[in-house]
């Protein structure tokens, strides 16, 4: 189809411009000697060298005449040579090369040989296709030897910076390249010529080339002219129309053969009905509307003007001027030829406004017919800055089915998306919906793995800005959306009261816990607030995060071991705390397993530690960060987690500092949290390794996990366990798929996904709560409080930890475990699996053999 346009094209060029062409031959002749066309060797496609042709533009045999590029006012250039340059005339002869197949109307600009050698490898990516009179870099550098007249270096400069512009829009046309695509640039080429300021096709790349052609002085002079006037044209426009409706209604009424008493008639009464329009278009302000952005109220005006006028200039011509021969048809004809003139007029300027001949959009599949995908689909379809085009919407409401909206149809359920994405090829789905459940998002996300298409959807309602587009905040979906949580209504009042005016210490502040503690304990105006960290870069960092803030009350970071019984005393006897968060803890399962001395000591002792010394330095209120590993363990840190519980409650027994505990699930972006290990892999091109297909964990956010500690702290019984109901435990593998999705990624054909077997001390499934426990409702909505069933026997349990620390002394590891078993009788190591095989499509379990 391209060819033969061009050919078509290219003949019917020359037979209208041949006149032209022979003026222009005379001139050339006239004005200097030698020949009218000038031929040079260029490389056209498949690196073929043609001759193409050229009006010659330059002096013959004049020195310097073999410079290899033509610079600003260069005295080589003939006087008409100038003109035909400046109207790109020259170029006129090459239509024969398209006629011959050397070249087409459209198509990368062909390069001399020197320039293609030089860049060979480059040029083999443009020239697939037939070099063109005009393309993208011909709009862009349509003046391109004033541009390199400002240059010392021409040459150099148009090497190092022209060329390789040239060559990337040259890809971008190769690219993109289409029928409809060659017909823009046509028309662009002409318009940008005649400095006419008209934009027929966008691509972001020609944003600058494009815009820089409405600064032209006639341009400037005539936006200006139409700004100072505009109400004045509007109103000889409107009678104008005004005229010409009532003059076709008369036409119309007489098919087409007005007699003459007729046309007297027309005459007698056409003025007093411009002037009874003019006052009514007046009073509706229609004279006033900016026409570029005519909406349904602009419609309305028009029809309650023409309406009224219409009811006037009836009573008009039967009752003052007593016309009684007027045909009352012609009210009518006359009054919808106006409305439609009026709004026609008035819509084309919107209309065309941001229209084009050609415009790359991305091709959008709605899931959602409701309120939010009927304003997506609208401001896909009026608004050309987000070029999106709407290709149909999804919704598992049957009514809808087949239905349109703004003109794009339902095409489905929900259960149709991986078809439709078949036949379709959406390049982004689009979910309008503000309140999608986690559970729809990773179902939707799994649908779609094997497909390249983008996933976005719209923030929560409480996030969308009311005064601002829904389609300019879609954004990426992502692993956040994918679980399932239990909302927190954090009483924020309750804990500025708890908080305000305390001396508050925070142990492990400097870990992603304790640190979050920090910014949000922070928000509540404390009197003093003591970061008790040993790892020096965490606690300065945290440190120097408040400290930035300027806050009104002092930060005081204090670097110190929560197993360092003389230090943290020292800290408690100094600044005297009146609420201490304990966050300190060893977390991560595999590196406890190796080192569970360590583990026992941080865990288990610093706990002991710091809640002796906070009752014994008085302070009011303990809050112990624990997690759900600690139900029925099979790690050692979850067992060490355990045994921290039963010292919180032993010491919560007879103390005055009222001690309470917090368990919860994985915390995303934690260090350690699997998350951020699937994103490092997923960067380094995978595999991302699993432990097992069915593992599942619960899932929370850190500032969520402060939040229900903070709750808890502030409706907190003495030795009570409180949990969160955090919804359904959500597959590890599905996190890991969904995240490869989310980062563009076809799960098991672009990243594998590797399973590796369970780590010693990992489970397939957490647990809230316990053997002997039991979970009760808390007089707040979503936290849950633990019941034991039965009471512990806490003089035992006290002789178990004298002898697990006893243990600890002695550095026996396998002792260190047996005395933990003594302790949590429901501890039970979990032997690890042996490796998995490399998952590549789906849930097939085939061995990828880069990993043997």
């Amino acid at each position: 189809m391209k060819r033969a346009f061009d050919v078509c094209m290219a003949a019917l060029g020359l037979v209208i411009t041949s006149p032209l062409l022979a003026v222009i031959a005379v001139l050339i002749k006239l004005d200097s000697s030698g020949p009218v066309i000038f031929r040079q060797i260029r490389v056209g496609q498949g690196f073929r060298p043609f001759a193409i042709q050229k009006f010659r533009t330059m002096v013959v045999n004049l020195p310097g005449a073999s410079l290899p590029l033509t610079v600003g006012e260069d005295a080589r250039i003939t006087r008409v040579g100038r003109i035909l340059r400046k109207f790109k005339l020259d170029e006129l002869p090459q239509l024969v090369n398209v006629l011959i197949g050397d070249m087409s109307l459209v198509g990368p600009r062909p390069e001399v040989p020197r320039y293609v050698e030089r860049l060979r490898s480059e040029f083999s990516e443009t020239l697939v296709v037939r070099p063109g009179i005009t393309d993208l870099a011909s709009l862009r550098y349509i003046d391109e030897a004033a541009l390199l007249a400002y240059s010392s270096s021409p040459e150099e400069e148009y090497l190092r910076k022209v060329l390789p512009e040239k060559l990337r829009l040259a890809k971008l046309y190769v690219r993109h390249m289409s029928f409809r695509l060659d017909v823009a640039i046509i028309i662009q080429t002409l318009l940008r010529i005649a400095k006419f300021p008209v934009v027929v096709f966008t691509l972001p790349e020609l944003a600058t080339a494009v815009a820089s052609s409405a600064n032209t002085p006639l341009w400037t002079t005539l936006s200006s002219f139409v700004s100072k006037w505009r109400k004045p044209i509007i109103v000889v426009v409107d009678v104008g129309l005004i005229i010409l409706a009532n003059y076709l209604a008369f036409f119309l009424r007489y098919d087409g053969s007005i007699p003459g008493r007729e046309l007297v008639t027309f005459e007698q009464t056409v003025l007093g009905l411009v002037a009874i329009r003019g006052v009514a278009f007046a009073l509706f302000g229609l004279n006033e509307s900016l026409w570029r952005y005519t909406s349904l109220w602009d419609l309305q005006n028009i029809l309650k003007g023409v309406l009224l006028s219409t009811v006037i200039f009836y009573g008009w011509v039967y009752w003052i001027i007593e016309v009684d021969s007027y045909p009352r048809s012609i009210f009518a004809i006359d009054a919808i030829l106006l409305v439609g003139f009026l709004a026609g007029v008035r819509l084309s300027s919107r209309v065309f406004r941001d229209k084009a001949v050609f415009q790359k959009k991305r091709r959008v599949l709605v899931v959602g017919a409701g309120d939010s995908g009927e304003r997506v689909v609208r401001e896909m379809k009026t608004r050309s800055e987000f070029n999106c085009e709407p290709i149909g919407l999804i919704d598992d409401n049957i009514a809808l089915l087949s239905q349109r909206i703004h003109g794009v149809r339902v095409l489905g359920t929900v259960a149709d998306i991986p078809k439709l994405v078949e036949g379709l090829r959406p390049e982004v789905v689009v979910v309008a919906s503000s309140n999608a459940t986690p559970e729809f998002l990773r179902d939707l996300v799994i649908k779609l793995e094997p497909y390249e298409v983008s996933i976005k959807t719209l923030p929560t309602k409480g996030e969308l800005l009311a005064d601002q587009s829904t389609v300019s905040q879609m954004r990426n979906i992502s692993v956040l959306d994918l679980l399932s949580r239990a909302p927190i209504d954090l009483d924020n009042e309750a804990t500025r009261q708890m908080v305000r005016g305390k001396r508050v210490l925070i142990t492990g502040a400097g870990g992603s816990i304790g640190s979050e503690l920090a910014r949000q304990i922070s928000l509540f105006d404390p009197h003093m607030l003591l970061l008790y960290e040993r790892h020096e870069n965490s606690l300065y960092n945290i440190h120097k995060e408040l400290d930035d803030r300027q806050l009104a009350f002092p930060i005081i970071p204090l670097l110190g071991d929560v197993t360092d019984t003389h230090r943290l005393c020292a800290v408690l006897e100094q600044y005297k705390p009146q609420i201490l968060f304990h966050a300190a803890a060893h977390k991560h399962v595999p590196l406890v397993e190796l080192n569970p001395l360590e583990a026992v000591k941080n865990n288990c002792l610093g706990t002991r530690v710091t809640a002796e010394a906070a009752n014994l330095y008085g302070v009011e209120q303990f809050v112990h960060i624990s997690t759900d590993k600690a139900v029925n363990p099979s790690s050692v840190m979850g067992a060490t987690k355990r045994v921290a519980e039963f010292i919180i409650q032993d010491i919560a027994r007879t103390s005055k500092t009222r001690f309470l505990l917090v368990r919860f699930g994985n915390v995303l972006g934690s260090s350690g949290s699997v998350v951020l290990r699937f994103q490092e892999q997923i960067r380094s091109g995978g595999p991302v390794t699993v432990t097992h297909p069915e593992i599942r964990r619960y899932f929370m956010l850190i500032p969520e996990a402060v939040q229900l500690v903070l709750q808890a702290a502030t409706i907190g019984k003495q030795g009570h366990i409180y949990i969160l109901d955090m919804g359904e435990q959500i597959k590890v593998l599905d996190i890991a798929r969904s995240l490869i999705r989310l980062s563009g990624f076809v799960p098991g054909k672009d990243i594998p996904i590797r399973f590796v077997g369970l780590r010693p001390g990992e489970k397939l499934y957490e647990e809230l709560v316990g053997e002997g426990e039991l979970a009760t409702s808390s007089r707040l909505d979503k936290i849950l409080q633990i019941r034991a069933t039965s009471s512990p026997d806490f003089a035992t349990f006290k002789e178990k930890l004298v002898a697990l620390e006893s243990a600890i002394q002695r550095d026996e590891a396998n002792l260190v475990i047996e005395r933990l078993k003594e302790i949590v009788p429901t501890f039970r190591t979990c032997p690890s699996d042996k490796e998995l095989p490399t998952l590549l499509t789906g849930m097939d379990p085939v061995m990828n053999p880069v990993m043997k």
